[in-house]
């Protein structure tokens, strides 16, 4: 289990991700078409956005990318969720921070995980202790 200061650590690195308005809003009645458009652009919506460059390579995917593709597809197989589930609600609405933040398979562990804690699969204290697990068993803090 987490200690509280592990918690603690937890929020405030979670804090400075999460995006920040620098101006007041207190529920405008009019916005700018211009502030319109960046509510409407959902945070997976990237094409047409401003990027640097990026060098492509292919790459094997690692046991852990097959692990989470094969996990996901098994949690569709069961019903416990569906692929807009997995690919919307999941892997694409995380908002900016975590959508830039996370590999893509990274996307959907994460995605599985939320989802099975939202529908009260796991408990997110059971979540945690599993994590606190894995990690003490391959030496990671």
């Amino acid at each position: 289990m987490p200690s509280r200061n592990d918690l603690q650590q937890y929020y405030e690195t979670e804090a400075q991700l999460a995006p920040t308005i620098h101006q007041h809003q207190d529920w405008p009645y009019e916005i700018s078409h211009r502030r319109f458009q960046a509510y409407m652009a959902p945070p997976h919506d990237v094409g047409g956005e401003a990027d640097a460059p990026v060098r492509y390579e292919e790459k094997e995917e690692e046991l852990w990318e097959l692990n989470t593709y094969v996990t996901c597809e098994v949690l569709g197989w069961r019903g416990i969720w569906n692929a807009e589930e997995r690919r919307r609600r999941g892997n694409n609405d995380l908002g900016l921070s975590l959508y830039y933040g996370f590999p893509y398979y990274g996307r959907w562990i994460w995605a599985a995980a939320r989802m099975l804690v939202d529908k009260n699969h796991i408990s997110l204290t059971e979540l945690l202790e599993k994590v606190a697990e894995v990690r003490a068993r391959h030496g990671k803090h």
